[in-house]
């Protein structure tokens, strides 16, 4: 079945309407937003499976982000955010390489209430972009912001849930903690590293 994409243009509002995205990586951190948002809340999202995947345009290496693929069978942790229409070709330009894909309200289990009439969207990486000939290692930094937002919206329950459900765990680290690649990096607590070097090194 081929789903239907839309570009930066669809589902935006005239005189301020409201759309949703339901973030699953970094988007679940707060901080990393570059968007005034309206609201976000905790979700669940049914029918899709969280994993990660080689890109071919981060700077100097082969980097892994996350995305997600349907899966009858799969569920995904993340948070639904709120957001005014007119921000929408932003939110399109920093998920460049994801094309945005409309879910049903239904998929979602959430720790709030959606607005009427808001559509709702998820970002899947394309598909058929060429990856590079070498082994995908995942940023340090990037891993952070991704587990630091989990922590915060669904706790170290959550966080755990995120580290079991997503396939690829498994990928080599790639060490940039103290110099960062990724561009929304965050600073994390002591107690914080040490938390999530435990998680991924049990993975």
């Amino acid at each position: 079945m081929t789903r239907k994409t839309l570009s930066s243009d669809d589902g935006r509002a005239r005189d301020g309407a409201l759309i949703a995205y339901f973030g699953y990586g970094s988007l679940v951190n707060r901080a990393t937003h570059r968007t005034a948002i309206v609201d976000a809340m905790p979700a669940r999202l049914a029918g899709w499976r969280r994993f990660w995947r080689a890109r071919p345009d981060m700077p100097g290496f082969p980097a892994a982000l996350l995305t997600v693929r349907p899966q009858a069978d799969a569920a995904c942790d993340g948070l639904l955010v709120v957001d005014r229409a007119e921000n929408l070709a932003a939110v399109d330009a920093r998920e460049a390489r994801y094309r945005r894909v409309p879910l049903s309200p239904a998929a979602l289990d959430l720790a709030g209430v959606l607005p009427r009439d808001c559509p709702v969207y998820v970002y899947e990486a394309v598909p058929d972009l060429p990856l590079h000939p070498e082994p995908p290692k995942i940023l340090r930094s990037y891993l952070d912001a991704v587990m630091q937002g989990f922590l915060v919206e669904h706790g170290e329950d959550g966080l755990r849930r995120l580290v079991a459900e997503t396939e690829g765990f498994d990928t080599p680290i790639h060490e940039d903690r103290h110099a960062p690649v990724y561009p929304r990096a965050v600073a994390l607590s002591a107690a914080e590293e040490d938390l999530f070097d435990r998680l991924k090194a049990r993975r």
